[in-house]
C-alpha cells in the first residue's frame, strides 16, 4: 500500500501507524482499535516484551504475559492486518525475545490463522547469539561493558541460559523487502518495530525512530495515559502527529514531551543500535485539541555499530514469607530483631557452606522501596515484612525461610506484651516457593561490522489449515 495524502495536504505523503497496546497481551478496547482501522493505517506494529520485569523470564524462557490475553490481542491484530492487506510487525516476542519466546508466540499465531482462515507470509527473526561467538568477541575486545556495568567474563557467557541481542531496523527492513506480511521478531529495539517500514520507504530516520519511541508505549503518552489503549502515529516528511484513538484521551504538548524523556539518562540523547536519537532541536506543537505535532528530531549514526546484549543465568531457588506488624515496640526494635534473627539462622545452619544461601528482609513502611536513598526514613504505624531466602536448592531455601520466619515470630524484644507471636500472616500457608531465581549475567554492548548478519530472517507460508 502506498502512503496517501490527506485532504489539505496535497502533494505531501504520509504513513499512518496503528499501535494497539504497550505490550502484546496488555489488551486494548475494541472501539479504539476499530477507530484506528477507520483511519486506514499502513502498518500495525506492537512491542511484545520488555526487560523491565527482570531476568527471570529471559532465563526461564517463559513469557510474563498470559497466553489467552496474547491470543486475544493477536486475533484482532492479525485479522485486521489481512483485511486491510497491511504488514503486522511484532517485536520482542513472548516478553523477552529468546528462541522459546518466539516459538511460543509463533504457535499462537498459527492457532489464530487456523481458526480464522488466514493465509500470509510470516517472517521469523531470532535474536539469540551462540556462546562461541561471544567468547571470541570477548577475546577481541568487541564485547564491552554498558556503563556503569562491569566487564564481561567467559563465565558470564558460559553460564547464561539465553543470550539475545537487541536488533535494530535492519532485519525488519529485510523481512519486509522479502514480502513478509507478518513479521515476528525476537529481542528488538522497541522503536525499530515501528520505524523499520517508514525507513524502508525513505522517511527520515530521526522522525521515524522518535515516533517509534512514543508508539511503543501506545496511549501512555496521552492524558490520561494508558498502556492498554491505542495510539495513531502519522509520519510525514518533516514532522509526525500523535493522536489517541479513545475519545476520552488526548495528547498534549506536555504529555508527549514528557514521554520523550521516558527511560533516558540524558533528556536529549537516546542511544540505540547503530547511533543515537538527538532531540536537541525537537519541537512539540499542538496540532488540535487531541493531537500533537513533533518536528526536528534527528538520527546521528555512530562511528561503529553496537547492539545491546541481554543474558540471564540461574543463581538458585527462592522461598518467601510475608508478614505484618504494628506493635510500636516491635517497630522500634526492628533493626535489632532482624540482626538477631540473621545471627540465629547463621548459628543454626553453621554446617551449610558459605554462599549456598542468602537471607534477606524487605521491610515495607521502612525504606523497602528506596533503601538507603530514602529521603524520609520514618517508620509508620505498621510495617510489612518480606522474608526472602535464596539458596542452591528449593529445599534449603524452604528451610532457611521457615526457620527465619519462626524465629522472628517468637523473638523476644524490649517492651513486648504478647508472647503468642510478633507477626500477623495474611496467608496460610505462610511460606511460598517462588522457584528458580535468575540474574542478569550479560547486559553489555557487542560491536559488529554487519548488524544484518547477526539476525537470520526465515520466511514461512502460513495457511489456514497449518498449526
Amino acid at each position: 500500500m502506498t502512503p496517501t495524502a490527506q485532504p489539505g495536504e496535497a502533494g505531501s505523503r504520509e504513513l499512518r501507524i496503528l499501535s494497539p497496546t504497550a505490550i502484546l497481551g496488555y489488551g486494548f478496547p475494541e472501539s479504539s482499535f476499530r477507530a484506528g482501522l477507520d483511519r486506514r493505517p499502513h502498518l500495525i506494529a506492537v512491542d511484545a516484551g520488555s526487560v523491565d520485569p527482570g531476568p527471570y523470564y529471559l532465563g526461564a524462557g517463559v513469557s510474563f504475559t498470559d497466553r489467552a490475553a496474547v491470543k486475544r490481542d493477536l486475533r484482532l491484530i492479525l485479522v485486521a492486518g489481512r483485511e486491510l492487506d497491511i504488514p503486522v510487525v511484532i517485536g520482542t516476542a513472548g516478553g523477552a525475545g529468546a528462541r522459546p519466546h518466539v516459538a511460543w508466540t509463533e504457535s499462537i499465531i498459527r492457532e489464530v490463522a487456523a481458526e480464522e482462515g488466514l493465509t500470509f507470509r510470516l517472517a521469523v527473526i531470532h535474536a539469540d547469539l551462540p556462546p562461541g561467538m561471544l567468547r571470541q568477541a570477548l577475546a577481541t575486545g568487541d564485547l564491552r561493558p554498558l556503563p556503569p556495568g562491569p566487564e564481561a567474563t567467559a563465565a558470564d557467557v558460559q553460564e547464561s541460559r539465553h543470550i539475545v541481542a537487541q536488533m535494530g531496523v535492519e532485519p525488519f527492513v529485510r523481512a519486509l523487502e522479502a514480502g513478509a506480511q507478518v513479521v515476528l521478531a525476537g529481542r528488538a529495539y522497541d522503536p525499530a518495530v515501528f520505524a523499520a517500514e517508514p525507513i524502508r520507504r525513505g522517511y527520515d530516520a530521526g522522525l521515524a525512530l522518535h515516533l517509534g519511541k512514543i508508539l511503543e508505549c501506545a496511549a501512555i503518552a496521552a492524558t490520561p495515559g494508558s498502556g492498554g489503549d491505542c495510539m495513531l502515529g502519522v509520519l510525514r516528511d518533516d514532522h509526525f502527529l500523535l493522536e489517541p484513538l479513545n475519545p476520552d484521551r488526548a495528547c498534549t504538548v506536555t504529555s508527549v514531551a514528557a514521554h520523550s524523556l521516558y527511560e533516558k539518562t540524558n533528556p536529549y540523547l537516546l542511544p540505540g543500535p547503530g547511533g543515537l536519537l538527538d532531540l536537541t532541536e525537537t519541537r512539540f506543537l499542538p496540532e488540535s485539541e487531541r493531537a500533537v505535532r513533533v518536528e526536528g528530531s534527528r538520527f546521528v549514526p555512530a562511528a561503529e555499530h553496537t547492539v545491546k546484549l541481554e543474558g540471564a543465568r540461574r543463581v538458585g531457588f527462592r522461598t518467601v514469607s510475608i508478614a505484618g506488624a504494628r506493635d510500636p515496640a516491635f517497630i522500634a526494635s526492628l533493626d535489632d530483631i532482624l540482626a538477631a534473627v540473621e545471627t540465629r539462622v547463621r548459628d543454626n545452619f553453621a554446617s551449610v557452606p558459605a554462599g549456598e544461601y542468602r537471607l534477606l528482609f524487605h521491610v515495607y513502611g521502612k525504606n523497602a522501596v528506596m533503601g538507603p536513598l530514602e529521603p524520609h526514613p520514618v517508620p509508620g504505624h505498621e510495617i510489612g515484612i518480606v522474608i526472602e531466602a535464596v539458596a542452591d536448592t528449593q529445599e534449603l531455601a524452604d528451610t532457611i525461610c521457615g526457620f527465619a520466619r519462626s524465629t522472628m515470630l517468637h523473638h523476644g524484644y524490649p517492651g513486648r506484651i504478647s508472647t503468642a507471636g510478633n507477626l500477623a500472616f495474611p496467608y496460610s500457608p505462610s511460606d511460598f516457593k517462588a522457584g528458580a531465581v535468575y540474574q542478569f549475567s550479560l547486559y553489555h554492548l557487542l560491536r559488529v561490522d554487519d548488524p544484518d548478519a547477526l539476525f537470520d530472517v526465515q520466511l514461512v507460508q502460513i495457511s489456514e489449515d497449518a498449526q
